[in-house]
This record gives structure tokens, C-alpha cells and sequence, in this order.
């Protein structure tokens, strides 16, 4: 695993856990610029997804230690804030539940939070190992998808394609990701419970739900979180993050820093 920081260490530091099988730097390349205006940024790269690096992604409880271990010895257990971005939801529910390190503000990024036993994981894990590593490792984005993609409206063609984008490398792809570690991490975030009602002392949870994914996810965060701030926005899956940067870098400066 590996951090990435950017900016004036004197700043509110704010932590950025990228999505499902994504490069930390095609994640946030667009939002790290306009972080570091008001934050010191870290871009956590996870095992298995950094090209400077032969691992493979364990499980989330293992990189959540690794994490917990890295706040805990660079900033005192102690950061302003956490932006989990699809995936990274969970990793950031996990580092509140655990209590092993403070978060002020932590972000949950119109995550899914999605959890399933181990049988239904594993069937799950076995058929998005016949479908990812093609987008992830290959670049090349499947015959079906690209035919779902063309025949979407504009703006979802422009928030499908700026998606794919992130995922496939821009069509470069990512050979040094194995199938092991995408399957790993797939499986590993459907059986890792979160908890119920996390509630931390001086923890504000805010999260960022996409309304048009529909109404059980928000039944689903306030499962999750005793007392979430839902900021409620007209978008599909973490399509506010990846489309609008600049508007979503004011949300998270207004929610980190005045409240």
C-alpha cells in the first residue's frame, strides 16, 4: 500500500480512498488540484492497484490496519477528513467503527454498501471475474456495455463514458492488476460487515447519496449510520464526483470546514 500526499502539510488533512478496482490517481487526478486549496491531500493506493508494487489485495480488514497504522504515525490518529468514493465508503465506515483513529468529517461517497453472505459473494466474485479484468487489466470495455453506453441519453452517455474512462486507464489499461486482487477486493467488501448505527464522538458522518440509484439506499445509510448529514443530490452513482469536480470540491469544503 502505498500514500500519496499533496499540498501545505499545515492544512486540514483530508484522506481519499478510491472505488472498486480503481487507480488512485485516474480516481482523483481532477480533484487533488482543487483539494489543495483548502487541504493536505492523501490519495491512498491500495495493495494490488499501484504499478510501483508486486501485491495483491488481501482484504479490506488488513488494509483497513494498514490505514489505521498510517494516521497513527503520520498525524497523531488524528485527520480532519475522509472521502470514501464508491469502495471507499467502506473503508471509511470501517475506520469509524473501529475507533482506532479520529475522523471529524467522514464522507461516505454515494457508496452502495452493498453485503451478501459467502455463498452469494462468491457467486458474485465469479462473475465479475469474467467481466473486470477485461475493463481493468485489458482496457477494452465489453461488447454489451459499450452497446448500453451508445444507446443511453446524452448525459448519462457522458457520465457512462467518463466512468469507463477511470476504469479502463483511458483504453490504456492496467496490466500490472491481476484478476486475483480485483476478485479479492469484490469478495472481500460484500463479507466485511460494516455495522449498524456507527456512531463516533466528535465524528460527523456526512453522506453524499445519489438519489436516482433509488430510495433503499438511503433506507440503507441510515441503517449504517445512527445520525448521518444526507446530502441528497440529482445524481446517478458517484456521478456528481466524477462529472461536476468543482462543484463536488465546494460540497466537501462546505461540509469540512463550515460546519
Amino acid at each position: 500500500m502505498k500514500f500519496y500526499e499533496f499540498g501545505e502539510r499545515e492544512k486540514p488533512v483530508i484522506l481519499l480512498l478510491p472505488g472498486t478496482s480503481c487507480h488512485w490517481k485516474l480516481n482523483f487526478e481532477k480533484h487533488i488540484p482543487l483539494l489543495q486549496e483548502s487541504f493536505y491531500v492523501v490519495a491512498v493506493s491500495y495493495d494490488g492497484f499501484d504499478e510501483t508494487e508486486e501485491t495483491i489485495f488481501p482484504d479490506m480488514l488488513t488494509e483497513t490496519k494498514k490505514i489505521e497504522e498510517y494516521i497513527q504515525s503520520q498525524f497523531d490518529g488524528k485527520i480532519c477528513a475522509a472521502y470514501g468514493c464508491s469502495l471507499g465508503g467502506s473503508f471509511v465506515s470501517l475506520l469509524v467503527g473501529r475507533k482506532n483513529i479520529h475522523i471529524d468529517h467522514a464522507i461516505i461517497g454515494s457508496s452502495d454498501m452493498d453485503q451478501a453472505g459467502p455463498v452469494l459473494a462468491k457467486f458474485e466474485t465469479f462473475i465479475i471475474g469474467k467481466i473486470l479484468p477485461q475493463i481493468i487489466c485489458d482496457g477494452k470495455i465489453p461488447k454489451f456495455l459499450q452497446n448500453k453506453i451508445n444507446k443511453a441519453p446524452e448525459e448519462k452517455r457522458k457520465y457512462m463514458n467518463t466512468l469507463m474512462a477511470v476504469f479502463t486507464g483511458d483504453g490504456k489499461g492496467m496490466p500490472f492488476v491481476k484478476k486475483e486482487s480485483i476478485c479479492n477486493q469484490f469478495y472481500s467488501d460484500l463479507v466485511t460487515e460494516v455495522g449498524d448505527e456507527i456512531e463516533t464522538p466528535g465524528t460527523i458522518i456526512h453522506v453524499f447519496y445519489a438519489t436516482k440509484m433509488g430510495k433503499e439506499y438511503e433506507k440503507k445509510y441510515l441503517k449504517h449510520f445512527k445520525q448521518p448529514d444526507i446530502c441528497r443530490q440529482d445524481y446517478e452513482h458517484e456521478e456528481f464526483f466524477f462529472v461536476h469536480p468543482k462543484e463536488w470540491y465546494e460540497e466537501v469544503k462546505k461540509v469540512c470546514l463550515c460546519n
